[in-house]
């Protein structure tokens, strides 16, 4: 027997969502965001997001925003596809009014960093401020290396799913699961969502090496792989060492590489972090890719904050992030994107 899936917010992410969905027998709800108004109309008229190359499989449901209590009757869990943008949004004009016995899957990757320089995933946050309200309620999760369009072209595609309770999660996995859409289940909620969003301000330091030999070498040059493999090589050290001070576990420090590696080869990260490699400053690069989305500069700013607290605690090394500070002297301070390679090595003789 399907499940009654609901959508709320019909960007790319949570639109590819309804194809396993919906493929998998169960009823699917789409619900645009009051930004997403042109898309769901053009959901109700040619069965197709903006930006897809197909249609979304029959029987998919499409709302405006204005219908979405509409859209929650007699759902079994609500599926929250807003960016890192709509956290505030989506809290207060979703999560204050849905009842808290209906179970949400969020698909938004950040973090928040707090006074103390801990960094909180998204589902902890939106717990926290509930709770302010007399509201109880868990948030699960999805983490792990997945491109949208890829997701809607059935490209084999492995995730997790995270949640502290046990039975909710497993419940979603046997609604969403198919043929192409594998999931992992996991308890480790802040190692997970701390993981893959951990990956964006790194992949935007992996992809300037791709720039950085288009300036060198010129743009026929095409890749080379040993500078973007030793940026690689940094960003799993120093991801690895957040997510040990996060007590993360080591399957989530996998699908948080993972995710790093996809994040570099696709999407909005990569063309702005190529941009800075060529040489564009921060603002020129932001006036090249104006109206895009880029949550991986919100996380980079967070992240950096958060290490450099814990580093004035005395709680870890700052020394040991220079991939990190050179993101955030690049993004903030003016700083060529020029990696400071011998920051890089490390001498462990005797």
């Amino acid at each position: 027997m399907g499940k009654v899936i609901t959508i709320i917010g019909s960007g790319m992410m949570g639109s590819a969502l309804a194809f396993p969905a919906r493929e998998n027998g169960n009823e699917v709800r789409l619900v645009g965001t009051p930004l997403d108004k042109e898309i769901i109309d053009n959901c109700r008229k040619n069965n197709q997001h903006l930006d897809f190359d197909r249609p979304f499989p029959d029987g998919v449901k499409y709302y405006q925003f204005e219908e979405w209590k509409e859209a929650v009757k007699d759902v079994d869990f609500v599926i929250c596809g807003v960016s890192s943008f709509g956290v505030d949004w989506f809290l207060e004009n979703v999560l204050s009014e849905l009842s808290p016995e209906i179970p949400v899957l969020s698909v938004t990757k950040g973090l928040i960093n707090l006074e103390d320089g801990k960094l909180i995933s998204y589902p902890e946050y939106w717990k926290r401020e509930l709770a302010k309200k007399g509201i109880k309620r868990e948030i699960c999760a999805i983490g792990g290396p997945c491109i949208s369009f890829e997701l809607v072209a059935h490209d084999q595609t492995e995730v997790a799913f995270c949640g502290y309770q046990t039975d909710v999660i497993k419940m979603m996995k046997e609604a969403m699961k198919t043929d192409y859409y594998h999931i992992s289940t996991t308890n480790d909620v802040e190692g997970l969502e701390c993981a893959v969003a951990l990956k964006n301000n790194y992949a935007l330091a992996v992809a300037m090496t791709i720039g950085l030999v288009n300036r060198d070498l010129g743009p026929d040059a095409g890749l080379h792989y040993n500078s973007q493999a030793g940026a690689f090589y940094q960003a799993v050290k120093e991801m690895r060492y957040i997510l040990d001070m996060q007590q993360a576990s080591r399957d989530c420090e996998n699908i948080g590489i993972g995710d790093l590696y996809v994040t570099v080869y696709g999407g909005r990260t990569r063309k702005f972090g190529i941009l800075l490699g060529e040489g564009k400053s921060y603002e020129e690069a932001m006036n090249i890719l104006a109206g895009v989305t880029l949550e991986s500069l919100v996380v980079a700013r967070r992240v950096y904050k958060a290490i450099c607290r814990r580093a004035e605690l005395g709680q870890t090394d700052l020394r040991l992030f220079p991939m990190l500070k050179h993101v955030a002297d690049v993004l903030d301070n003016g700083k060529d994107a020029r990696f400071p390679w011998d920051d890089f090595t490390f001498d462990h003789t005797k």
